[in-house]
C-alpha cells in the first residue's frame, strides 16, 4: 500500500504507539483485500461490547486506552449488549457488567462518544453524500452507503477502533466507484406499507443473493419511503444476504434514473416481487406450542417516531398473561420519548423498554431464553426474526399492528 508522509510517520510511531498499533492492522486489512492506498474519514463508529469483544478485545481495549488512543475523528458506539437497569427477567451476570462498564470507561477516555445506538444515521451523525466513514454494524453501513450516498465498509471490531485513532481506512469495497454499481433489477409491484412489508422484501431479495458485493436495484416503489422503512429493509438485506449497499430508482441520492444506478453496468438479472411473494413470508413462519412467548420490537432499535407509533396502538391496553414485550431504542430517543408521555404509555401497558442496546446481543441471551421459557418471538423486524434464531428462539415475522395484538390478546395470530 501506498502511504502519505502523514501515514509513514504514524507507522514509525511519531504519533504514538496506540496509532502505530492501529495503522499496522489497517495495513494488513488493506493488504488483504488489495487496497492500494488509504482514504480519509470523518466520522466512526465503533463495534464495542464484551458480548462481541470477549476477554481478549478488553485487553486490546485496555491497551489502547493505556497507550493514550484518542479519537481522531468524531466516533460513537454502536448498541450496548447490557441494559443496566432493573429487569426482572434479564438476570445479567455481575462480572460481565463489570466487563461492559470498563468498556464504556476506555472508550470515554479515548474520547469517543458512547451513544449505544445502532441507529446513529437518525440520531447522530447524517454523513453527506460521497463522504468516507468507518461504520460498523451492519444495519448502520448500509443505511449510509444507500440512503444517505456516504461510503464505508463494514469495520467490525478492531477495525473501527484502529479508524477512528488514524482518521483513515484502506481503499477497497464500497469506497471505490466500481463496487458502488447497481447489480440486478428488482421490480417491486408489491404495495408496503408496514415496517415489516420492507424487512420482508429484504428477505426475498437478500436471502438467494448472499453476496456483500451484490447491489440489488429497487424500481416501482409508488411513493416516498419513510426513513423507518428504509432501515428496516437495509437491516433485511444486511441480515439475509450480507449486503451492504442497495439503489432505489427516484429514491436514494446514486439513483436518480435507472442508467445512474448501474452506471454502464448490464443487470445480472431481474426479480420481481409481488404482493403474494410478501405474503408467503407472512405465512411460511409457524407457531409452536409454548408457556411463555415474547413480542420485540428490536433490530433496529427504534426512532421516535416508531415509539409514538407504539405508544398510540398500545394506549388504554395492557400485555396478556403469558406474554412478555420488550422495545429497545437508544438514550436520546427514549429521553425525547419520556418527555413526550411515550415511555409512559408504553410502561403502563406493561411494554419493557431497554435503553442503548440492540435485542439479540443481549449478553448471555439464551440463557435468558431458557429460564424465562420463553419459545416464540414474534416481531416486526425481519432482521431481528433471523438473528436471533442463533438462541433458539422460534421466530415469526408480523406487522407492527399484529404485533401489538398478539402481545395484548395472547392469540397467536
Amino acid at each position: 500500500m501506498h502511504l502519505t508522509d502523514i501515514e509513514q510517520s504514524m507507522l514509525d510511531g511519531k504519533k504514538g504507539e496506540a496509532v502505530r498499533e492501529a495503522l499496522t492492522f489497517q495495513l494488513e486489512v488493506g493488504r488483504f483485500f488489495g487496497a492500494e492506498r488509504f482514504v480519509p474519514i470523518t466520522n466512526a463508529h465503533l463495534m464495542g461490547d464484551i458480548e462481541v469483544m470477549g476477554n481478549a478485545g478488553l485487553e486490546l481495549l485496555r491497551r489502547l486506552s493505556d497507550n493514550h488512543g484518542q479519537c481522531a475523528v468524531p466516533t460513537s458506539t454502536n448498541s450496548r449488549c447490557m441494559h443496566f437497569g432493573e429487569v426482572d427477567e434479564l438476570r445479567q451476570d455481575i462480572v460481565e457488567i463489570e466487563k461492559e462498564r470498563e468498556i464504556i470507561r476506555h472508550i470515554k477516555n479515548m474520547h469517543a462518544v458512547a451513544t449505544d445506538t445502532c441507529i446513529n444515521y437518525q440520531t447522530v451523525y447524517q454523513p453527506k453524500l460521497g463522504e468516507h466513514v468507518a461504520w460498523g454494524d451492519t444495519g448502520t453501513v448500509i443505511y449510509a452507503n444507500s440512503v444517505l450516498g456516504a461510503r464505508t465498509n463494514y469495520e467490525g471490531g478492531m477495525s473501527s477502533f484502529a479508524a477512528s485513532l488514524t482518521a483513515r481506512t484502506p481503499a477497497y469495497g464500497f469506497h471505490l466507484d466500481e463496487n458502488r454499481r447497481g447489480s440486478f433489477h428488482v421490480n417491486v409491484k408489491a404495495r408496503l406499507r408496514d415496517t415489516a412489508d420492507w424487512g420482508a422484501l429484504g428477505k426475498i431479495i437478500g436471502h438467494p443473493n448472499q453476496d456483500y458485493f451484490s447491489v440489488p436495484v429497487f424500481h416501482g416503489i409508488d411513493e416516498m419511503p419513510l426513513s423507518d422503512h428504509l432501515k428496516h429493509l437495509g437491516a433485511s438485506l444486511a441480515s439475509y444476504g450480507s449486503m451492504a449497499m442497495y439503489h432505489m430508482v427516484g429514491v436514494t441520492p446514486e439513483a436518480m434514473t435507472s442508467a445512474q444506478a448501474f452506471s454502464g453496468r448490464h443487470p445480472d438479472n431481474v426479480i420481481e416481487v409481488t404482493d403474494a411473494d410478501i405474503a408467503a413470508v407472512y405465512s411460511a413462519y409457524n407457531y409452536l406450542e409454548a408457556q411463555a412467548n415474547i413480542v420485540v420490537f428490536s433490530g433496529p432499535q427504534l426512532s421516535i417516531f416508531e415509539m409514538q407509533n407504539l405508544a398510540r396502538l398500545f394506549e388504554g391496553r395492557h400485555v396478556a398473561n403469558g406474554m412478555h414485550v420488550f422495545v429497545t431504542t437508544n438514550h436520546a430517543v427514549w429521553s425525547d420519548a419520556k418527555r413526550l408521555g411515550y415511555v409512559e404509555t408504553l410502561e403502563k401497558s406493561g411494554v419493557k423498554i431497554l435503553q442503548g442496546v440492540c435485542f439479540y446481543i443481549l449478553q448471555r441471551l439464551s440463557q435468558i431464553r431458557e429460564e424465562n421459557g420463553w419459545t416464540n418471538l414474534i416481531s416486526n423486524s425481519a432482521k431481528l426474526v433471523n438473528t436471533i434464531t442463533a438462541h433458539r428462539f422460534n421466530t415469526i415475522l408480523r406487522k407492527t399492528d399484529q404485533c401489538v395484538e398478539i402481545a395484548c390478546s395472547g392469540k397467536l395470530i
